[in-house]
């Protein structure tokens, strides 16, 4: 091999190497310290092994202000490329906290533009492993377009790709709106923050004292907020929990989501759902254990447990191919609906209907809940959320209402009357406008003399209506099902709704109440 072909190779390495390391050793230790690992220890972790392809490895920053000229690092604080999760395509871009914070320059932003048109066009999901101090002060509007570039591209893939975001450090200003904009957000405990803007300028502003964690710490976003989805322990946990997801996601909305072999018997039937539900209409009981009980070797995905609890939501399997599942959780507020638990099931059984994944709704709802705060707050717009998005899914819905299911929260949780194939009720369903109580309370409220009259109606009524067969006469329930046999009846349902078509009026799109 002659010199001057050595030296090109040479050359190569070299730049391959320096464009490696990233900040420099100093950095990746002091990262190290802070409990996190670098851009590209993550992506390692979160791939198939060797699987990883890298686009943009030498981009550098165009700036020429503020002596920038003289501090140029290749990859630029953004290491994008493409790799796979189970041998299914991805793209990912993962800031570099260890160049300039992570911050993003007009050049960086490209690269991330640039994974994420191509998975566009090919149709796979788009992974943002966020690290980042927001924009690079010294490109000043060149760094806002970048952010405003990413923010469009964002939405035009929403619907199309499953846009991902993990937030492994602190994330401010414009950094946290794309995350915001993609389907899913993680966050790990004590390393992660999110806020648009941070305790010093509050403090200055508003004379509120806050620290970082409590202003937008992985768990005040978890359960206080809403806006992120999954907390992780640390950041290896993190990518641990993005293969999980993904693996009951469709790569794109033209595709259906990946069936597993299922070696869980689909007829099984399960005793202890007999008597799982309380004869006591106000004793609670705890909805993952029907869920537990009832899906494939009894594994499931909840998203957003830590936040607005009396809904459960979550991804599960049934015969192998995955669901969504939306239920109300009688052990908190009695599965109550309210604001904060009519956004969370809107926003989830629209990704569900995105992606062509079916939904499969357990009721039991008392109704919406009372209260001077949740009237002010807007339950009736926020409420109308949940109804608007099971009204609009077009995928198979298949409902079972296992115990309440009263005035209008029965109507908004994927009833009959709105477009669900196939709704069963167990025997202990109850579909009626309200309680027993509050009904007799309210149509005899001039005719009661004793106590001893008000129990006799009550049970009266409760004959009557509290029960699942006048829906079940009327055709509004197409099956009353023992608890049991709740396995086999949703993977039949499924299976008989596997090549559902609806077609809806041309419109550009609806405009659901926000």
């Amino acid at each position: 091999m002659s010199s001057s072909l050595e030296k090109k190779f040479e050359t190569f390495e070299k730049r391959m190497k320096a464009a490696e390391k990233g900040g420099g050793e100093e950095r990746i230790e002091k990262q190290h310290a802070s409990n996190k690992k670098t851009a590209r220890e993550r992506i390692e972790r979160l791939l198939d092994p060797g699987s990883f392809v890298e686009l943009d490895k030498l981009v550098i920053h165009r700036a020429r202000d503020f002596n920038m000229e003289k501090n140029l690092i290749p990859g630029d604080g953004v290491v994008s490329g493409h790799g796979k999760i189970d041998g299914r395509l991805v793209y990912i871009f993962a800031q570099d906290f260890t160049v300039f914070g992570g911050t993003l320059s007009r050049a960086n932003a490209d690269k991330v533009i640039k994974v994420m048109e191509l998975a566009m066009k090919m149709g796979a999901p788009v992974i943002g492993l966020n690290d980042s101090g927001g924009a690079r002060i010294q490109e000043g509007v060149q760094s806002l377009a970048g952010y405003a570039d990413i923010f469009h591209l964002n939405v035009k893939s929403s619907g199309v790709v499953p846009q991902i975001s993990a937030i492994l450090g602190p994330c401010a200003g414009g950094a946290v709106y794309s995350p915001a904009l993609t389907d899913f957000i993680f966050m790990v405990k004590k390393t992660s923050y999110m806020f648009v803007t941070g305790p010093d300028v509050i403090k200055t502003v508003t004379h509120e004292d806050v620290t970082k964690n409590e202003l937008g710490g992985a768990m005040t976003h978890n359960t206080k907020s809403g806006v992120a989805h999954f907390a992780a322990e640390d950041d290896v946990q993190c990518m641990m929990m993005i293969r999980e997801l993904i693996s009951y996601l469709p790569s794109n909305n033209m595709e259906d989501p990946p069936v597993k072999i299922c070696t869980d018997d689909i007829n099984r039937e399960e005793e202890k759902l007999q008597t799982l539900i309380p004869d006591d209409p106000n004793k609670p009981y705890d909805i993952t254990d029907l869920v537990g009980a009832v899906v494939d070797d009894g594994a499931f995905l909840e998203v957003q447990p830590h936040y607005a609890k009396n809904i459960f939501i979550g991804f599960a399997r049934l015969a192998g191919q995955p669901v969504g599942i939306v239920a109300n959780q009688p052990a908190h507020l009695a599965g109550v609906l309210d604001i904060n638990s009519s956004i969370k099931g809107a926003r989830f059984v629209r990704f569900c209907d995105a992606f062509n994944i079916p939904l499969v709704t357990f009721e039991d709802v008392p109704g919406f809940l009372p209260g001077t705060l949740q009237e002010f707050g807007g339950i009736i717009k926020h409420g109308a959320k949940l109804l608007y998005a099971f009204s609009e899914a077009t995928v198979p819905k298949i409902t079972v209402i296992t115990r309440k299911a009263y005035g209008g929260a029965y109507c908004v949780m994927s009833s009959k009357h709105i477009g669900a194939d196939m709704n069963f009720a167990y025997p202990t369903g109850e579909i009626a406008v309200m309680g027993s109580e509050g009904a007799v309370n309210i149509l005899y409220r001039h005719k009661i003399s004793s106590d001893k009259d008000r129990t006799k109606l009550i049970d009266e009524y409760k004959e009557t209506f509290a029960n699942p067969y006048k829906a079940a006469e009327l055709g509004y329930i197409d099956e009353i099902i023992m608890p049991r046999q709740t396995r086999a009846k949703l993977i039949q349902a499924l299976e008989m709704t596997q090549n559902k078509t609806e077609i809806k009026p041309p419109k550009k799109h609806g405009n659901i109440p926000l």
